[in-house]
């Protein structure tokens, strides 16, 4: 990847300014929808459940939260380490002339 020219402007999410008001949207958006969850519970408003736990005000927007969680530190902590290579994987170095050579 090259660094960017000095004379071209940043693209749009590369300016902190941007990223900061995306942030403030999401966050925005989720805290309207779970209040939104909570005075379905208060009005009582029957979501049609198919196990009661769902009917507990904010557990889509929790288990949402914790699904993505796990699935990151499985990812991470269990999957990268069986399927990671060797920096050098594809061009292999010999220890004595430093040559490359083809797999």
């Amino acid at each position: 990847m090259t660094p960017p020219d000095s004379n071209e402007p940043l693209p749009w999410f590369l300016k902190p300014r941007n990223v900061r008001r995306v942030l403030f949207g999401l966050f925005v958006t989720c805290s309207l929808f779970f209040g939104l969850d909570f005075l379905f519970a208060l009005t009582g408003y029957d979501k049609h459940p198919y196990f009661q736990w769902e009917e507990w005000p904010g557990f889509h927007a929790v288990f949402g939260f914790v699904a993505c969680v796990l699935l990151v530190l499985v990812s991470r902590y269990l999957l990268r380490p069986l399927v990671m290579r060797d920096e050098d994987y594809y061009e292999k170095t010999s220890s004595k002339t430093g040559d490359k050579t083809d797999v």
